[in-house]
């Protein structure tokens, strides 16, 4: 995740300026602002790393025979990482 996509998140979250105009100020998020940076911060890591798999059941789906079984179980691991954020 980029310093960019951090600060836009904390931003979302209810995070504030600081004294320097070119930073935010995590301190001043609310302990519910916290916990929403927290949940998007995982969200944003859970859809990574099931994109991750999604590209792997492409590459392994076009291939017939012998990896074919990978491509799906590279599908049901994306669905299983998607599925963890349904906890929250």
């Amino acid at each position: 995740m980029t310093q960019d996509e951090i600060i836009n998140l904390a931003k979302q979250a209810g995070a504030r300026r600081s004294s320097n105009p070119d930073e935010y100020d995590v301190m001043k998020i609310t302990y519910c602002g916290l916990e929403a940076f927290a949940k998007r911060v995982a969200e944003k890591e859970r859809e990574a790393c099931a994109e991750i798999c999604d590209g792997f059941y492409l590459s392994w789906i076009d291939i017939q025979g012998r990896y074919e079984f990978m491509g799906e179980g590279a599908s049901e691991c994306a669905g299983a990482i998607r599925a963890r954020g349904n906890n929250d």
